[in-house]
């Protein structure tokens, strides 16, 4: 199906560019509490354009079979395109179709590394699994800023194997602390897990610098670039990661799929997680072999509509063009520091204004509850994220049981921040401070 634009392909967003595009996501039109609708939290998911609702109707319509199984025309047709989006979407990172997994989520495909990494270690894999095999003696490093999803997975496999799990602790902003950084990972390191962009803080990580202190001692690295693939231009070859996760509900696309991005040659040698239908070569009442990457990780029926939906999301932000992407909400992002941080009482967190940062702001308003900030900004059909967003321990670090964030995408104007800002700054007011 021919995908038709409202823009010229790359052409820089503008306030003017912005309103044309909105015309894609009908949801934006709608009415809240009486106010026109403001959507400020794409962090947590972003809205669809009609283009990728029409691309997922469109399989519904023409091809729904399931894939890989079958050999009539309804079957290889679903087969095309469900492979065709694993080019598309691998193509968008700079990878090859046979170095992405599809999962249900970010979170799965954490898990996923996690419960392979479990099985190497009891021997599952044989000896080219052995790299992955963690024991007593063995340290996973992480951060303090990350998301639960890149914290947990890993408490569990060293509860599993004996390792050790460390933390790189963040500065009073909620920035990593690189010198701590160059302490903590030591020859014991055997995997360096980090976020690309804080979902709290807004800050981007210097993956190049962590990425050269796992070479230096053999680790493997694995990036959460949940909050940076839908937003600014991803090359994991340039990046050096071994491993990437990302999902398709905060780019555009639907809930249900999101993608493990490994080196073709890891994901060869790693144990599959889950099992069953379609990753298997032979099975015997005894023993089973498996596919080839990628597929012997999707066992049983596969996510096919979501995942052509995903596909034209992709083709959707490539047809703006990821550098002006990025552009427009590092501008957004600025504006939202900025404004946050001229209201008296307020504590934005993560880079202050005028540094680099992602198109979001997270903060706190003193004496008033997150839940408290969010409802009254709903009131003016504004629509923000309250909590701790899945990061506890960066909010403990930074003394603070939560937060509120707002967070921008391609369909949101700097009208859009004015509007959230002039609100925010009767916050404090409203509840008599």
């Amino acid at each position: 199906m021919a995908i038709e634009y409202r823009t010229s392909p790359g052409a820089p967003l503008t306030n003017d560019l912005v309103r044309e595009l909105r015309k894609d996501f009908p949801i934006l039109d709608r009415t809240v509490n009486g106010n026109a609708l403001t959507y400020l939290d794409t962090g947590a998911t972003s809205q669809n354009p009609l283009q990728v609702l029409d691309a997922e109707r469109e399989y519904y319509l023409g091809a729904n079979s399931a894939v890989h199984r079958g050999a009539h025309t309804l079957a290889v047709d679903a087969t095309d395109a469900f492979e065709d989006a694993r080019r598309t979407v691998a193509g968008f990172i700079n990878a090859t179709e046979t170095e992405l997994v599809w999962t249900s989520n970010a979170t799965e495909a954490l898990n996923l590394l996690t419960y392979s990494f479990a099985n190497a270690s009891q021997g599952i894999g044989g000896h080219d699994a052995a790299r992955f095999a963690l024991g007593e003696g063995d340290e996973i490093v992480t951060t303090e800023q990350e998301h639960h999803a890149n914290i947990i997975p890993w408490q569990i496999l060293a509860e599993r194997t004996g390792a050790t799990l460390r933390y790189i602790p963040v500065t009073d902003e909620g920035l990593i602390d690189y010198e701590a950084a160059q302490t903590i990972v030591s020859d014991r390191t055997r995997v360096l897990t980090f976020t690309h962009v804080s979902n709290v803080a807004g800050s981007v990580t210097d993956v190049e610098m962590l990425v050269s202190l796992a070479r230096k001692v053999g680790a493997i690295t694995v990036l959460d670039a949940c909050q940076s693939v839908p937003h600014m231009p991803v090359d994991v070859k340039k990046l050096g990661v071994d491993f990437a996760a990302f999902s398709a509900h905060k780019m555009l696309a639907p809930t249900g799929i999101g993608a493990l991005y490994g080196r073709n040659e890891l994901l060869e040698a790693m144990p599959p997680f889950l099992t069953g239908g379609s990753m298997i070569t032979k099975v015997t009442m005894n023993e089973a072999q498996w596919m080839p990457a990628p597929i012997k990780f999707e066992a049983g029926t596969q996510r096919v509509s979501q995942a052509v939906a995903w596909a034209a999301a992709v083709r959707y932000l490539e047809h703006l063009g990821m550098d002006q992407v990025h552009a427009w909400e590092a501008h957004l992002g600025q504006l939202l520091a900025e404004g946050i941080a001229e209201i008296p009482g307020i504590r934005l967190i993560g880079p202050a204004a005028g540094q680099p940062r992602a198109g979001l702001a997270a903060f706190h308003v003193e004496g008033v509850h997150p839940h408290d900030v969010g409802q009254l900004l709903d009131e003016k059909g504004i629509a923000v994220r309250v909590g701790h967003h899945c990061a506890q321990p960066l909010h403990r670090a930074l003394g603070l049981t939560a937060s509120t964030r707002a967070s921008a995408y391609i369909y949101n104007t700097t009208e859009d921040i004015e509007r959230f800002v002039d609100q925010l700054s009767t916050v404090r007011a409203y509840f008599g401070y």
